[in-house]
């Protein structure tokens, strides 16, 4: 019963940068892990990285180390995907996942969003 919307989606030229937003519905969910993932088209579903709810560590994905940064504000139950130095290969649906094993892998996830458009310009 975890709903989870993502926000923050659109077009930017390369270089340019996005805040993806992730709110969860009801702040009991807080415990979970929130990872966000993206999937282009004709390809897999990819991870982007991943944050406890409950503090800890993040860790990203090789592809986004050192461009992309995930935070969290519990008051607002909401996970953010900060991105930099948007890259065209970072055109992407992104989705936010909730889950209490959480890690890099979907099958950690049961909860998703709906997901949000990101289309990065040349």
């Amino acid at each position: 019963q975890v709903q989870l919307v993502e926000s923050g989606g659109g077009l930017v030229q390369a270089g340019g940068s996005l805040r993806l937003s992730c709110t969860a519905s009801e702040r009991t969910f807080s415990r979970y892990g929130v990872g966000w993932f993206r999937q282009a088209p004709g390809k897999e579903r990819e991870f982007v990285g991943t944050i406890p709810w409950s503090g800890g560590s993040t860790y990203y994905a090789d592809s986004v180390k050192g461009r992309f940064t995930i935070s969290r504000d519990n008051a607002k139950i909401t996970a953010y995907l900060q991105m930099n130095s948007l890259k065209p290969e970072d055109t992407a649906v992104y989705y936010c996942a909730a889950g209490f094993v959480a890690g890099s892998e979907a099958r950690g996830y049961n909860y998703w969003g709906q997901g949000t458009q990101v289309t990065v310009s040349s």
